[in-house]
């Protein structure tokens, strides 16, 4: 029982070693907004397989990674973001939402990539969760701002602000929490789009944009 437990706590430690970034912090919360990035699954979960073989979670971690990257270059590190994982690793989504109570951010964007059994099914759509929690409203806010931003500069169909019960979402603290799902992977051409890397720029740059406009910033 005591080698479950020791295994058990060697693999928590594992998988939420992105946690020690924490202790790295100069806790100057307020200069900048605090902003969370989570790249959906990871490891052993793949999310959805699309046309070519192309895996969500690599799509969504690729996303993330250039959203940092523009932040710092482009933006000159106007937000403080951080991402739920930075390789390929399997987060549970109890410590994706830990995370984000515990830098006390102002936005959590989940990204994701849609499937579906008619492959001309295409287009990008966000959701929130329908509660009643105060950051409600400004949830729906910034997920209209990341779905007009990348509908309309990137032409691609806009599916609208829908609600779900996701449990990032679910459980999010109270701060603006959306979900992304930045595409069809089962559409042949939405697929493509994210095997060229400027696409990968263009999406991440509209997703930062969004929430820059979202956050009423200037640039």
């Amino acid at each position: 029982m005591l080698t479950t437990q020791k295994a058990w706590k060697r693999n928590r430690l594992k998988n939420v070693s992105f946690l020690v970034l924490l202790l790295k912090m100069c806790f100057v919360f307020g200069q900048k907004n605090v902003i969370v990035i989570d790249p959906g699954h990871g490891g052993i979960d793949s999310g959805a397989i699309g046309i070519n073989n192309i895996k969500e979670k690599d799509v969504a971690l690729n996303v993330a990674k250039e959203i940092i990257r523009l932040n710092n270059t482009i933006l000159e590190n106007k937000l403080d973001i951080y991402l739920t994982r930075y390789k390929d690793t399997l987060i549970s989504l109890s410590d994706r939402n830990w995370l984000a109570k515990t830098l006390n951010v102002d936005v959590f964007v989940s990204l994701h990539c849609n499937r579906a059994e008619n492959s001309n099914a295409k287009g990008i759509e966000v959701y929130i969760h329908n509660s009643n929690r105060s950051k409600t409203k400004f949830s729906i806010s910034l997920g209209l701002s990341i779905l007009n931003e990348t509908t309309q500069k990137l032409d691609f169909k806009k599916r609208g602000v829908k609600s779900a019960n996701f449990q990032v979402l679910r459980e999010a603290g109270n701060y603006s929490a959306v979900l992304v799902e930045m595409g069809f992977i089962t559409n042949s051409d939405e697929a493509n789009y994210f095997l060229k890397p400027k696409n990968t720029r263009g999406i991440a740059m509209t997703i930062l944009l969004g929430i820059v406009n979202y956050l009423k910033l200037k640039i």
